[in-house]
């Protein structure tokens, strides 16, 4: 690879080939990139969503049974 590289010039090698790979793989990266961003999101609502029932359940049942019961 290195010999096929070696005797063109910087801007093909900086400039050319990342361009045609971002237009050859584009779709496949950003579908990967919603994807990974879909996710991240989903675990976050997921968080916050048990987080929330874990506050729910703790404020009802302490406000309804004592502490001394533990």
């Amino acid at each position: 690879m290195r010999e096929i590289f070696a005797g063109l010039p910087w801007w093909v090698k900086w400039v050319a080939v990342p361009v045609i790979a971002l237009v050859v793989f584009g779709g496949l990266i950003a579908n990967v990139v919603g994807f990974v961003i879909g996710l991240l999101f989903k675990v976050l609502v997921f968080v916050a969503l048990v987080g929330g029932l874990i506050y729910v359940v703790r404020k009802f049942t302490t406000s309804s049974s004592s502490r001394s019961d533990w």
